[in-house]
């Protein structure tokens, strides 16, 4: 029995010192980040499009801001689940950090019945970085020149309306049902590999209308190539000030906006993530920074880990409902 107690107590003693010394090594690591070696910022997708914009955009202000290069590294495919696959699998040590989309980080998990990451679980968030609304934008000869008269339209010619979108559980196409679900409207979805060959199919007259990204569509609106009704931003975008917003016509719950994020592994201490949130948001807010992405039709968000991550839960949620009524299933 004394031989019990004794090695009972060693065990308990060994592994006090291994939890402390886990600890104490946790410490030393956060404390002599970001030291070690280059941080990677992992973009799901391929160049040239908003994630990867965002990531770039802050490269040289962030490596300024911690001491250290940063690099960012393009890993698209799948709907971006192999990037964000990628970042569940990193080690929780600040080296590896992630910029996702709205599709990334809330879409993804309602719309995949086999995601092979957690956009809830796997991730601690940093910031949302950017966002920018959606504009519904019609054919140049489709017989509507209002929301109003779109959906009477609608109404009168039941399942008739074509709604143009860059593919299955898009936010382009998710907008679009949950704006007839909400206006107790019909239509039908035409998914297309990507928003450009979207947006030609429209201004040729071969679909009648679509919600695309402001971005995207609006040089041709100015051009007079598309016809824009309303912007699902909370108020009129400035660069269509003579555009509603479906708030503004009596949509509250059509407040939709495509965003980018910022996150890391779940596991990643406190510390790390708060300097690093720290430093993206003061990345973000830098005058130049913030003028070449309103130039591209972005907004400046920056908000807190905890303002992200509670906004995220409320994407999934939402999204999660659309889905789910409009029985959209993708293995």
């Amino acid at each position: 029995m004394l031989i019990s107690k004794l090695l009972t107590r060693k065990t308990m003693t060994i592994t006090a010192s291994c939890l402390l010394g886990a600890v104490a090594a946790t410490g030393a690591q956060a404390n002599d980040w970001p030291k070690q070696k280059p941080i990677t910022i992992i973009v799901p997708f391929v160049p040239g499009g908003s994630s990867d914009i965002t990531a770039r955009s802050v490269t040289q202000g962030l490596g300024e801001r911690l001491g250290q290069t940063i690099v960012a590294d393009n890993k698209p495919g799948a709907n971006s689940a192999i990037g964000a696959q990628a970042l569940a699998r990193s080690a929780p040590d600040g080296y590896t950090m992630m910029v996702g989309s709205i599709g990334t980080f809330s879409i993804n998990e309602a719309l995949f019945k086999n995601l092979s990451y957690s956009p809830s679980k796997d991730f601690r968030y940093l910031t949302q970085a950017v966002r920018n609304p959606n504009v519904l934008v019609t054919a140049p000869n489709f017989p509507a020149n209002s929301v109003a008269e779109l959906l009477e339209y609608a109404k009168k010619n039941p399942d008739s309306v074509s709604y143009a979108n860059s593919g299955t559980g898009s936010s382009d196409q998710l907008t679009a049902i949950l704006f007839r679900q909400k206006t107790g409207t019909t239509g039908v979805d035409v998914p297309y590999r990507g928003g450009g060959a979207a947006i030609v199919d429209l201004m040729g007259d071969q679909v009648n209308v679509s919600f695309q990204n402001l971005g995207a569509v609006l040089t041709h609106i100015k051009g007079g190539k598309l016809k824009a009704l309303a912007v699902s931003g909370a108020e009129r975008a400035p660069d269509l000030p003579d555009v509603p917003s479906l708030k503004e016509l009596g949509y509250d719950d059509i407040v939709v906006y495509s965003w980018q994020g910022f996150a890391v592994p779940k596991d990643t201490p406190d510390d790390i993530v708060n300097r690093l949130s720290g430093a993206l948001r003061d990345t973000l807010k830098q005058p130049d920074v913030t003028k070449t992405l309103n130039g591209l039709g972005f907004e400046v968000v920056a908000n807190t880990p905890d303002e992200f991550s509670a906004f995220q839960q409320q994407e999934v949620a939402r999204w999660k409902e659309v889905i789910k009524t409009a029985n959209i299933q993708v293995d």
